[in-house]
C-alpha cells in the first residue's frame, strides 16, 4: 500500500483529484474509499465530500470501480483471475483477464512468472488453457502490458474436450457436451475408446485435426454413464472442475473427530430454538426463536435469537478438512444431489441442528425494538438442542389456522413471536428500501427413476421471508461485532451498478417508455421505483430481469464495499457455515473477537491472505451457480425433447446479431431464434434499441416482447433449445414504446397456442446475496 499522504495533525483538507490519482496508481493493494480516507487523514462529515470527488472521477472516466476496488481506467486491479492462453519461445506463459469488457479495446496481455522456489506442494503448476488467480502490477515502461504470479490454478487445461461417447462399427464420436461445440463432433477410431461405453461421459483429448472430415481423438477418462436425467448434474461436475470426491485423508479426518461437549459453552439446551428449512433439507444449519422483550425500556420489542451450526468446532485451520472445503469453496445444489463442501459425518450429522439432539452452535442474540430497528446484539457459544424441524410450509400453515400434531402445540409459545418479531423488522426493512426484485425461481422435480416430473415455482411465503430477514440481522450483527474490535473479516459486498450497465438499463427502460434520471447517487429506492411502476403489467418479469442484469455480482472481499443491494454499510455472511467457507471464516473470526476459545482465527491472519480467499471462493460459487444453471437446462431440454413441434409463449429476452433469445412462460427456459430463420426480410441488428429490425418491411423483434414460438431442436446433452417464431413484428413508430401492448400474430398456417404457465414468485433464503 502506498504511504500516507497528509500526516499533518489538525483537519486534513481534501485531497485534489491528482493527489487522488497518485494514490491510487501508486497502490500495490486494492484501493477504497476507507484506504484513501486513511491516506489523507479524512474523518467524519469529510467524507462525504470526498465521496463525491470519487463520483466525479469516475463519471470522467479517469477511475474504474470494480472487485479490485478502485484503479486507473484500463489498468487490472491487484488480483486478476485470467486464462493463460500462450507460451513464447523461452517457455514463459501469456494470460488475459477473465473479467475484461471487449468495448475497452484488446485485452492487456500478462507476463506470467515462475513460481517462487520453495513453492507449497500440492499447488498445481499452470499450463496451457489453465484458469488461474494472479497478482498482477504493471510491466515499467510498457503500456497495457503486465506481470503476474500465480496464487492458485483455478480450472484445468480446457483443450480437453468432455462429451457423451456414442459407439459405432469401427469406432465412435463423441458429442461436445458444451452448446458453443454443438454440431462439432469428434471421431474416436477403433482401439482409441479405452473403457468408454455407448452412452457415457467421457474426457477427451483432441489427437489431430484435418482439412476436411472429422477431427479426432482419444478417450482419455470415462466420467460415468449418462443412462437417465438423474446423471445429467455429472456434465456439469467435470466441465467446471466442481471436486466431488473427498480425498481419503478427509474422510479420515471426519471420521475420527469427537462429538463437541458443554465446556467453555453456556448451557442453552432448554432454550425454544428450532428449525424451519425446505422439507427435503438434510442439513440444518440455523435454529431461531423470539420472545417479547421484558425490559420495560423496550416496550413492544422483542428478543430475537440465532444459532448457527458451530463448524469451527470441527473444522480447524490447516486441516484436511479445512484445505478441502477451502478448494470446494461452498456447497452445490443440482435437483438430483448435492456436492458438499464438508463431508456427510460433519454436515448432515455433527454439525446439523437436529431436533431433540444436543448440537454446539454460535449463536447472536439481538435486542430489537418494536419499530424494528436492532439496539444491541451479544454473541455467545452455547450447546443448544432444537424443540422441532419445521418446512416453511408446514410453519405457515400453524400461523395461517392450519396447524398440525407437531405445530398446534408450538403455535403459541414459539411461532407467534417469531411472527410479531418478524412483523417489527419488516417495518424497518421497508424503511431501509432493499432491492425488491421479484424473480420466479424454477425448481425441477424429478421422478423416483430420475426423468423430470415438472418445473415449479415454489410459493413465496411470509415463513421464508422471516428467516431470510433473521439471518440478515444476524449477519449484519457479525460484521458489526468484528469492525468494532477490529479484527479483519471477509465481507459479503455488493457494489453499486457501474455507468455503463446504467446507460444500458436507461435504453431498455425507455424502449417502454420509463425514464431514469441521469443524475444522483444511485440508491435501491431508485430501481424500486422503477419496479413497482412495471408491477401489474406484462413487463414485470422482465424489467426485473432486465434490473438484476445491471446490477454488479456480489463477492467476498476483505475490503468492505457495502452491500448495494440490501441497502447496507457493512454485511458478512455468517448463517451457513455448512455449506459457505466464507461463513467459517468469520465464525472463526468471531471466535477470536469475543474470546470464546482457542480455535478461532489466527492473529498472523492479514488482510491480504483474507483477500486472496475471496477471491478463490468468489470464483468457486460463480463456478457452482453456473453449474447448477446449466444442469437446469440440460434437465429441460431432455424434458421437452418428446415435445419437439409443439409452440409455447415466451418472451424476447436477449437480441443479438445472429438472432433472439426467447425465455419460455411455462418452464422459464431460454432457446434461441437463429436469424435466418425469422420472417422473408433481411434482419438488421439495432443496438440501441435491441431489436432487429427488417429493412423493407420496418417490422420490428423488440427485447421484452412477448412472441410464440415452435420448438424445432432440443439438444439435451447441451441444454440448448432451437426454436421458430412464429409471431409476426411489431410496426412500431420511431421513438420510444409508449408500453402499450404489442400484438402477437400468428405466421399463416401456424396452429393454435398452448394455454401457457406464467410463473410468478421470488427468491428464498438460498439465493446468494
Amino acid at each position: 500500500m502506498a504511504k500516507r499522504i497528509n500526516p499533518t495533525p489538525g483537519p486534513a483538507a481534501l485531497p485534489t483529484r491528482e493527489q487522488i490519482l497518485a494514490f491510487i496508481a501508486a497502490s500495490t493493494e486494492k484501493v477504497g474509499k476507507r484506504e484513501i480516507a486513511a491516506a489523507f487523514s479524512i474523518k467524519g462529515a469529510d467524507r462525504i465530500g470526498l465521496k463525491r470527488i470519487l463520483k466525479e472521477i469516475e463519471i470522467d472516466g479517469e477511475i474504474e470501480r470494480g472487485r479490485g476496488g478502485l484503479s486507473e481506467a484500463g489498468r487490472l486491479p491487484a488480483v486478476v483471475l485470467a486464462d493463460i492462453k500462450s507460451r513464447d519461445r523461452d517457455g514463459d506463459f501469456f494470460a488475459t483477464p477473465v473479467d475484461w469488457d471487449q468495448e475497452k479495446g484488446p485485452p492487456p496481455k500478462i507476463s506470467v512468472l515462475a513460481p517462487r522456489p520453495g513453492r507449497k506442494p500440492g499447488i498445481a503448476a499452470p499450463g496451457i488453457n489453465d484458469r488461474v488467480l494472479l497478482r498482477v502490477e504493471p510491466t515499467p515502461g510498457e503500456t497495457g502490458r503486465y506481470t503476474g504470479r500465480v496464487i492458485k490454478v483455478v480450472g484445468r487445461n480446457k483443450a480437453e474436450i468432455i462429451g457423451v461417447y456414442r459407439a459405432g462399427k469401427d469406432g465412435g464420436r463423441i458429442i461436445p457436451v458444451e452448446k458453443r461445440a454443438q454440431g462439432r463432433e469428434i471421431a474416436i477410431p477403433a482401439g482409441e475408446e479405452g473403457e468408454a461405453r455407448d452412452g457415457d461421459l467421457v474426457s477427451v483429448t483432441l489427437q489431430r485435426e484435418t482439412q476436411f472430415g472429422l477431427p479426432q481423438g482419444r478417450v482419455k477418462e470415462r466420467l460415468g454413464s449418462l443412462g437417465s436425467e438423474k446423471t445429467v448434474s455429472l456434465i456439469a461436475l467435470h466441465l467446471h472442475h466442481i471436486p466431488h470426491v473427498f480425498a481419503p485423508a478427509t474422510l479420515a479426518e471426519a471420521d475420527a473427530v469427537e462429538p463437541a461437549g458443554l465446556a467453555g459453552r453456556e448451557d442453552w439446551r432448554n432454550e425454544t430454538l428450532l428449525t424451519i428449512d425446505p422439507p427435503d433439507a438434510k442439513d440444518h444449519d440455523d435454529a431461531v426463536m423470539a420472545i417479547a422483550d421484558p425490559d420495560p425500556a423496550n416496550a413492544g420489542g422483542f428478543v430475537v435469537t440465532v444459532a448457527i451450526a458451530d463448524v469451527a468446532a470441527y473444522v480447524r485451520p490447516g486441516s484436511a478438512l479445512d484445505r478441502e472445503a477451502l478448494m470446494r469453496g461452498n456447497s452445490v445444489y443440482f435437483p438430483d444431489r448435492v456436492v458438499p463442501m464438508l463431508p456427510e459425518r460433519i454436515s448432515n450429522d455433527l454439525c446439523s441442528l437436529r431436533e431433540k439432539e444436543d448440537r454446539p452452535a454460535l449463536a447472536v442474540r439481538m435486542t430489537i425494538g418494536a419499530d424494528g430497528v436492532k439496539r444491541r446484539h451479544s454473541f455467545h457459544r452455547v450447546m443448544m438442542r432444537s424443540r422441532a424441524k419445521l418446512s416453511y410450509a408446514q410453519a405457515q400453515a400453524a400461523i395461517d389456522g392450519f396447524a398440525d400434531e407437531t405445530t398446534a402445540p408450538l403455535l403459541e409459545p414459539i411461532l407467534r413471536p417469531l411472527w410479531a418479531a418478524y412483523a417489527a423488522l419488516k417495518t424497518a426493512r421497508d424503511e431501509r428500501g432493499p432491492l425488491a426484485l421479484d424473480l420466479p425461481e424454477r425448481k425441477v422435480l424429478l421422478t423416483a427413476d430420475g426423468a423430470v416430473d415438472r418445473v415449479v415455482v415454489p410459493a413465496r411465503l411470509d415463513a421464508h421471508r422471516l428467516i431470510e430477514e433473521f439471518m440478515i440481522q444476524a449477519n449484519v450483527a457479525a460484521a458489526e461485532t468484528l469492525e468494532q474490535a477490529k479484527q479483519p473479516l471477509i465481507y459479503r459486498v455488493h457494489d453499486e451498478p457501474a455507468l455503463e450497465k446504467m446507460r444500458a438499463l436507461g435504453e431498455v427502460l425507455a424502449s417502454i417508455g420509463i425514464k431514469i434520471p441521469k443524475e444522483g447517487l444511485l440508491r435501491p429506492a431508485l430501481f424500486n421505483r422503477i419496479l413497482g411502476s412495471v408491477a401489474e403489467t406484462e413487463h414485470a418479469v422482465f424489467i426485473n430481469e432486465v434490473v438484476l442484469r445491471s446490477q454488479a455480482q456480489a463477492v467476498y472481499a476483505a475490503q468492505n464495499l457495502g452491500h448495494f443491494g440490501l441497502n447496507l454499510r457493512r454485511y458478512a455472511h455468517f448463517t451457513s457455515p455448512i455449506r459457505r467457507y466464507a461463513d467459517l471464516i468469520v465464525h472463526r473470526a468471531l471466535i477470536a473477537a469475543c474470546r470464546m476459545g482457542k480455535d478461532g482465527l489466527s492473529s498472523d491472519v492479514t488482510i491480504g491472505a483474507l483477500d486472496q480467499i475471496g477471491e478463490q471462493i468468489s470464483a468457486a460459487e460463480r463456478r457452482a451457480m453456473a453449474a447448477e444453471r446449466e444442469t437446469i437446462d440440460r434437465l429441460i431440454a431432455h424434458h421437452l425433447a418428446d415435445r419437439v413441434g409443439a409452440n409455447f409463449t415466451g418472451q424476447i429476452s436477449g437480441v443479438t446479431r445472429s438472432g433472439l433469445f426467447i425465455k419460455l412462460d411455462e418452464t422459464g427456459a431460454d432457446g434461441f431464434v437463429p436469424i435466418s430463420t425469422i420472417g422473408a426480410d433481411y434482419y438488421r441488428h439495432d443496438e440501441a434499441k435491441h431489436a432487429l429490425v427488417g429493412e423493407r418491411s420496418g417490422e420490428t423483434h423488440r427485447l421484452g416482447d412477448r412472441v410464440e414460438v415452435r420448438l424445432v431442436e432440443a439438444a439435451a446433452v447441451a441444454g440448448a433449445l432451437r426454436f421458430e417464431l412464429l409471431s409476426d413484428g411489431q410496426s412500431r413508430p420511431e421513438g420510444p414504446n409508449t408500453g402499450a401492448s404489442p400484438r402477437v400474430t400468428r405466421k399463416a398456417g401456424a396452429p393454435g397456442r398452448p394455454p401457457g404457465i406464467r410463473n410468478s414468485g421470488s427468491r428464498h433464503r438460498g439465493s446468494r446475496r
